[in-house]
């Protein structure tokens, strides 16, 4: 019998970073406050002094520098981990991220493999305001040439940031700090190939199709639990990777159950969610829909700073489980 060991969504991380560090002499970890639980929470307590400080780099505060350094040593065999604990200020490396490591592949005809892994830590509310709460990864996805990962359970916050930094293809690890209390038992690590990733039913159910990813998916777990007690079977569809987005399962779910709710923490206009029903409904036909599929996201606005604001503006279990009842209506 395989040994299962208890971990949370951030030790769970931890341990893919020691996992690569141990057997992988070519990875190494460079951004901001990675020695401080302040920037990274416990995703990578005393890695530094485990590892040395030459491959757990705290730098400077210049997430462009560090990102394009990122890139450069992994165009010469190596295979960084830039970590960036906010995902807003990760805008200074845009230049990096989208005009370098995404397009290098292509424009050398295959040639150059640019891999990098790039982590993103969505980290919002508590009145952190407008500038601090951005999950912008309906951008990232819109890039060709850039993997998304957005992992939503214990297990694939530990074996996708794995995988991630074993693809030979930039990638883009999003990791959202309301996860990390999430606890579970993970048996030993066992690699898995990226490119094969595709999503995953977290439920089974006949009456209703629940789409997410990263912590929208805890919540539609969450609102698939209420929903049973009341008889109601939803089956709660998890994304895992944003691009490339693959549709296959929700496709076939969509065409049992015949409704469709996609939850996304971004915004709505020319959003993930949007995009999700759309690809499916072009390989649906209509008369198997019961209703118009309909979609839960952030309201086009910046985060609000007020307490009493944050709760309206952040999708809810109870948000979805009312939406659930609207769709359920004859």
């Amino acid at each position: 019998m395989e040994t299962r060991v208890q971990y949370n969504y951030g030790t769970a991380i931890r341990s893919a970073f020691e996992y690569l560090l141990e057997k992988y002499p070519e990875v190494f970890v460079i951004g901001q406050g990675l020695w401080s639980p302040w920037y990274v929470g416990n995703t990578m307590t005393d890695l530094d002094k485990k590892f040395g400080k030459s491959r757990v780099i705290d730098t400077p505060v210049s997430e462009s520098a560090c990102t394009g350094t990122a890139v450069g040593a992994s165009l010469a065999g190596m295979k960084p981990i830039v970590v960036h604990p906010r995902m807003d200020f990760m805008l200074y490396a845009m230049d990096a991220i989208v005009n370098q490591a995404a397009k290098w592949s292509h424009m050398t005809g295959g040639q150059g493999h640019p891999g990098v892994t790039i982590r993103a830590i969505i980290n919002r509310g508590g009145e952190q305001g407008a500038q601090h709460s951005q999950a912008l990864h309906s951008w990232f996805a819109h890039v060709p040439g850039l993997r998304v990962v957005m992992p939503a359970t214990v297990g694939d916050a530990r074996d996708l940031l794995i995988a991630s930094v074993l693809c030979e293809d930039p990638v883009m690890y999003i990791d959202d700090r309301w996860l990390y209390d999430q606890t579970d038992q993970l048996a030993p690590i066992k690699e898995l190939d990226l490119a094969s990733l595709h999503p995953q039913c977290l439920g089974v159910g006949s009456d209703l199709t629940l789409v997410s990813s990263g912590f929208s998916t805890r919540l539609a777990v969450e609102a698939r639990e209420a929903l049973l007690k009341e008889d109601i079977s939803a089956e709660v569809i998890d994304l895992r990777l944003l691009n490339p987005l693959r549709i296959e399962l929700i496709v076939q779910s969509v065409m049992k159950t015949g409704r469709l709710l996609v939850i996304d923490g971004g915004w709505r206009t020319c959003g993930l969610a949007g995009e999700i029903i759309a690809s499916t409904v072009e390989k649906i036909p209509v008369d198997l829909l019961r209703k118009p599929p309909v979609r839960i996201t952030l309201p086009d606005a910046p985060a609000p700073t007020s307490r009493v604001l944050e709760k309206a503006y952040y999708p809810t279990k109870k948000m979805i489980v009312s939406k659930v009842h609207e769709l359920l209506k004859c």
